[in-house]
């Protein structure tokens, strides 16, 4: 298996020509599990698809919901949309019935 390792600003970049890639999946896909590390597929020279793991791709899915619910929270800071923690404490002391100390 030929694999070109490319330095890109985020990482390591593996790339593998797909006519390649059809050819043997199966070590592809291992190397996939074993690393979680996406491959990058060529089709005449320039890349074209990305295959990932899925356990790879559920943690993506989590960092990129973990920015989103983060930049939520800012953007509704930026509006006014918050209370004094004190005020959140309360309701969550009276919504859960827990007494106060």
């Amino acid at each position: 298996m030929v694999l070109r390792n490319r330095r890109d600003g985020d990482g390591d970049e593996e790339t593998q020509p797909w006519s390649q890639f059809i050819q043997r999946p199966e070590e592809s896909l291992q190397r996939l599990r074993r690393t979680g590390s996406p491959l990058f597929l060529t089709v005449d020279g320039k890349r074209d698809v990305v295959v990932q793991s899925a356990d790879s791709y559920d943690r993506l899915l989590d960092r990129i919901e973990t920015i989103e619910g983060i930049q939520r929270g800012l953007r509704e800071a930026d509006e006014g949309k918050t209370r004094p923690a004190s005020e959140a404490i309360d309701a969550v002391r009276v919504r859960h019935s827990i007494p106060l100390a």
